[in-house]
Order: C-alpha cells, then structure tokens, then sequence
C-alpha cells in the first residue's frame, strides 16, 4: 500500500491531475450547493445530475468523439431544460416540487440511458469510456479538462464574490429582494446556470449518481457547525475538498479503488461526524445541552421553594430536606443532587443536616422568584391565558428569560427603571 508522504510528493502526473481536478470540482460544487441548500433546493440537484445525461449523449452525437466542450454544452443545456420542466410542472399544475423533481429526473435519466444503448450499438469506437459517466472515472481526467473545471471554478468564485449580498438575499427572501430593485429572475438564472455548470463539470469524476451528494452534502454539514454566512460557505469548501483530495488518496493507496465513490463515502463519514457531534446542533451536544437544561431548571425550582418557604424570614432560617418536599414534591436523588451542586456554587449552606441560603444564595433565588412573577404578570396583561394557567406557563418560560428579554418585559408592563423591591 502506498504511503500518504508518496501521495503529496505527487510523483505519478495522473496523481496531480485528478487532486487538482478533486480540488476544483468540489470547491465549485461546495460553493454553489451551499446557495441550492440555502434556497431549500437541494433536491434540484439531484434532477440536474441525473438529466445531464441524454444532453453528454447528444453533444457526443453531434461531435463523433468526446469532445469536452460538446460534452458540457449538452449537459449544461440539458440541465436547464430539466430545471425548467421542473418549475413549469410546479407553475402550471398542482404538482409539488418534489414530485416532480422525481418526474424530471426519472424521465431524463430513463431517456440517456437509452441514448447510451444507441451509442454502443452503433460501433462506434470513439464511444469507449462514455459509459464511465453514469458512475465516473477520476482517474481518467486530463490536463485539458484540468484547465476547465479551473476556469468553471473561477466563474462560480468570482460570482459568489461579486454578486454575495445580492444571491444572500434571493436566497432568504427574495420578495424583499424585489421590492428594494434586484432583479429576482437574473439572480434566479444566475444561480441555476452556475448549479448546471458545477454538476456538469464533476459529471466525469463523479457520475451523475452520485454528483448530487457533492452538491447537497458538504453545506449540510457545514450547517451543523455555525450559523456565519461566510463561515459555512468556507467550511462547506473546507469539508468538501477534504473529501475529495482524501477519495484520491484512497484510490492511489489501494489500487482498483474508485475515487468517486470514496469521495463520497468520506464526506458521508464528515456529515455523520458533525450530526452527531458538532457543537449546540449535533445529537450528542444536544443531549448533554438538555441533561444539563435539567439540571439548571431543577436548582432554580429548589432555590425558588426556598425563597417562598421563608420569603419574610430573608432566608435565614435552616431546614430540612424534608420541610422542602412538603412545600413542593422533589424526587429525593434528584433533590440531593441539586443540593449538591448549590452547595458546590456556594448557593447554598449544610450544616447538621439542615440547610440554609448564602448570601449569593439569597439573591440567586430573589432574582428567579422575580422573573417569575414579571412573566406571570405579562401573561395576565399581554395575553388571553386563564388566571388558572399562568403560574404553570410562567414555570415553563423562567428559566430561558435571558437579561434582554427581562428587560422588554419590564418595558412591556411598564415597570422599567422601578427598584425591583417594589414589584
């Protein structure tokens, strides 16, 4: 097996071709998937993909050979057919989008696959190779074809640049991008046209079975790690040409290894990565986020028992485990773990078994009692909820008034500026 030091030193000229062709092919994919994905659109990438193939088959029909520049200019044509077919059946009908991406996708796909047929029935030996587009064929990429996908990835990086505010507004709202001026169907055509040209360069690597993924996969993930425009955009890149220079590297280590579909599967491996643990959205952030929600909601509850037990003795008196759970039911190894950690916050005093409030204790619990009762007020000045609810809808809400919003309450029920003693 071939050692990764042997990969970088790039001695094979093929090695160079296909990192560089991984390189351009999926940073313009990345690029202008992060848009598909923004706009709720991924799927018509998988439409776009699947229908280049009869346009790859007519450009070799009318060149006799794989011309390249035949080649793309049939797949970029066919992809726009399929994506206006698309949006016609959703306008003209009572279609949804996604039936009738699966529609257009079928229909087309069905339709190279039988031009294909042809083509290898006719004999004609230039054809040999046309087939590796359905499934790709990195290796077989040139230095020709190396000099496109760099003047298709400038194209597309260059309108992202240029155009960012403008496509960043089409993409989350483009009524309001409408009414200030912008012209919506320039915008519109500009980021399918460059969709269709990204997903007809990579057709060769990757095939249009899996050319899709390159598309939606690497702003999915991306997604997961922040909410930063320019940083998703960056990390989509990022994740993407990993993926690719990472597929080549296996294809070269381990021969008779495909590069398309190990492209594929690692960017998969980054996706499930960062579902699973990116920060805040993946699924094991999200758990301990909620184990320790628990928590914090459980030693407010304690803390604002404690306040209403001995709210005119200042929180001076000691209890007792015991006095608290007749005040309000506390499962025991839930009660003694939250007592634990007020304890260890220095919220909280033990002494001979009886327990009692600190000083930063004291205010911790005046401060919850309090947002507490804002929002008890606001839900019976602001809202329609029965007098009977409210003590129960304020105990929902409680714990995740941030200073901000305490604030607006205070606006809200007229009571900003007023020392907090007072209400």
């Amino acid at each position: 097996m071939k050692t990764f030091l042997e990969f970088f030193t790039f001695q094979n000229p093929n090695v160079v071709y296909v990192v560089l062709g991984m390189l351009f092919i999926n940073s313009s994919s990345a690029l202008i998937g992060t848009f598909a994905f923004l706009r709720k659109r991924s799927l018509i990438g998988d439409a776009i993909a699947h229908s280049l193939l009869p346009g790859i088959c007519i450009g070799f029909l009318f060149a006799g050979d794989k011309n390249l520049v035949f080649l793309l200019a049939g797949a970029f044509v066919s992809g726009w057919i399929s994506i206006f077919l698309v949006d016609y059946i959703v306008n003209h009908s009572r279609i949804k989008q996604d039936t009738a991406i699966g529609i257009v996708l079928s229909s087309f796909f069905a339709f190279g696959i039988v031009l294909l047929t042809y083509i290898q029935k006719t004999g004609n030996g230039n054809q040999a190779g046309l087939d590796h587009f359905l499934f790709g064929q990195a290796a077989a990429i040139s230095r020709n074809e190396i000099l496109l996908f760099a003047v298709i990835f400038v194209i597309i990086l260059v309108s992202v640049i240029f155009f960012y505010r403008s496509l960043i507004l089409i993409s989350f709202n483009p009524e309001y991008a409408g009414s200030i001026g912008l012209s919506v169907k320039f915008f519109e055509f500009l980021l399918t046209s460059l969709t269709v040209l990204a997903i007809a360069a990579g057709i060769q690597a990757l095939g249009v079975i899996l050319m899709s993924a390159l598309i939606i996969t690497p702003a999915a993930a991306a997604r997961l790690w922040t909410h930063n425009l320019k940083k998703l955009l960056v990390l989509a890149v990022i994740f993407s040409v990993v993926s690719g220079i990472g597929g080549a590297y296996v294809s070269y280590a381990k021969s008779g290894m495909p590069t398309g579909p190990w492209v594929i599967i690692l960017l998969s491996f980054i996706t499930f990565f960062s579902i699973s643990f990116a920060p805040k959205r993946g699924i094991v952030s999200r758990y301990f986020i909620q184990i320790n929600n628990k928590k914090k909601i459980t030693d407010e509850n304690i803390l604002k028992t404690i306040y209403s037990m001995f709210e005119k003795d200042e929180h001076t008196t000691p209890f007792s485990s015991v006095q608290l759970t007749s005040v309000r039911s506390f499962d025991t190894r839930t009660l003694n773990a939250g007592f634990n950690r007020l304890i260890k916050k220095n919220l909280l005093e033990k002494k001979n078994e009886l327990f009692s409030l600190t000083e930063f204790g004291a205010q911790e619990s005046k401060r919850i009692v309090r947002l507490h009762r804002l929002w008890e007020q606001y839900l019976l000045k602001r809202t329609r909820v029965d007098s009977d609810h409210v003590h129960s809808g304020a105990e929902a809400i409680e714990h995740v008034i941030t200073p901000e919003i305490e604030k607006e309450l205070e606006r809200e029920l007229g009571i900003e500026g007023m020392p907090k003693d007072d209400y």
